[in-house]
C-alpha cells in the first residue's frame, strides 16, 4: 500500500498537573529532513525523540513541535534556578556599590542573566519521559492515518494510468508486425523500382531490406515495457520504500516508450506512444507525493 508524504498529527496528554501538546506535519522532500522544536525542558532529550521519529518515517520534510504545560502554564524555558536570581541580584548590586551608582536595580537589569535562570539540565523523569513519547507516537499515527489515507487515492490515479499505459502497450504490439510487414513490403517495391536491372545480386537486396527493416522492429522494446509495468505494479503491492523505487522504475518506462517511438514507422503507433508517455509522466508528479 502507497503511503504519502503529506500529513499532519496533534496530540494533547495529561499527566497530572502537566499537559503535553505535540504537532507534527510532513511535506515532500526527496530525503528525511526533520526540524524539531522543543522547550528548554526537553532539549537533552532531543537526540532519543528524533531516533523515535526516525523509526516511524522514512523520507519527507517533517516538522515537529512539543509544548509543556505544568499548572495551566506553558513551560517555555524549565525550572527556575532561585539560587541564580539572588546570585545575579548580588552581583549587580555588587556593581553599583563599586561604580557608585545611585539608580534602582530593576526587573529588566536582571533579564541580562536570563540565561542562567533556567535550568536546561532539569531532565524529565523516566515517567515524564514516557509520556512525551506516548504522545509523539500518537502525533504520528494521526498523521500516518491522514497520509495512509492520501496514499490509497493516490494509488487509485497511479493504476488507472498503468492501466490506460498497458492499453496502449496492447494495442502497439496487436498492430506492430502488420505495420512492420506493411513497411518491408513498401520499401522493398520502390527498392526494385529504383534498382532495376542494375542489381543482379536479388537476393542480396532482399537481405538488405530484411536488416532494414529489423531497425523498425520494437519487439524488444515492448517486452521491456512490459516487462517494467510488472515490476512497478508488485513494488507498489510489496515494497516499504515505494517512492524511490518506483521512481526508477518509470524511468525505465520512460526510457523504453522513447525507444518505441525513435522506431516507430506508424504514424498510430508514434501516437500511442505519446500517449503512454503523458501518462508516464502524470505518474511520475505524483510518486514526487509517495514516502
Amino acid at each position: 500500500m502507497l503511503v504519502s508524504m503529506t500529513g499532519y498529527g496533534k496530540n494533547e496528554t495529561h499527566f497530572g498537573n502537566n499537559i503535553i501538546e505535540t504537532e507534527i506535519k510532513s511535506l515532500n522532500s526527496r530525503f528525511l529532513d526533520l526540524s524539531v522544536k522543543l522547550p528548554k525542558a526537553l532539549s537533552s532529550k532531543e537526540f532519543e525523540i528524533r531516533e523515535k521519529i526516525k523509526k516511524s518515517i522514512k523520507r519527507g520534510k517533517v516538522y515537529l513541535s512539543i509544548s509543556l504545560k505544568k499548572d495551566g502554564l506553558e513551560d517555555k524555558y524549565g525550572e527556575l534556578n532561585t539560587e541564580a536570581v539572588k546570585d545575579a541580584y548580588k552581583v549587580l548590586l555588587k556593581i553599583k556599590d563599586i561604580l557608585g551608582l545611585r539608580d534602582e536595580i530593576k526587573l529588566t537589569d536582571l533579564f541580562v542573566f536570563q540565561d542562567a535562570f533556567f535550568d536546561g539540565s532539569n531532565d524529565q523523569s523516566e515517567e515524564e519521559m514516557k509520556f512525551v513519547l506516548a504522545s509523539i507516537e500518537a502525533a504520528i499515527e494521526e498523521m500516518n492515518k491522514m497520509k495512509r489515507a492520501e496514499g490509497k487515492e493516490l494509488e487509485k490515479d497511479i493504476l488507472g494510468r498503468i492501466n490506460k499505459i498497458d492499453e496502449s502497450l496492447t494495442k502497439i504490439e496487436e498492430r506492430k508486425e502488420f505495420y512492420l510487414k506493411e513497411y518491408y513490403e513498401k520499401f522493398k517495391g520502390k527498392a526494385y523500382q529504383l534498382a532495376g536491372e542494375l542489381i543482379d545480386d536479388q537476393q542480396r537486396l532482399i537481405n538488405e531490406l530484411a536488416i532494414l527493416s529489423e531497425r523498425y522492429d520494437i519487439t524488444e522494446e515492448c517486452i521491456r515495457l512490459r516487462s517494467h509495468i510488472k515490476l512497478f505494479l508488485d513494488t507498489m503491492k510489496n515494497s516499504d520504500d515505494a517512492g524511490r523505487k518506483l521512481n526508477f522504475i518509470l524511468q525505465e518506462m520512460n526510457r523504453e516508450a522513447n525507444t518505441i517511438n525513435s522506431k516507430s514507422i506508424s504514424e498510430h503507433i508514434s501516437h500511442l506512444g505519446i500517449e503512454i508517455k503523458e501518462e508516464i509522466e502524470k505518474i511520475r508528479e505524483q510518486i514526487q507525493n509517495i514516502e
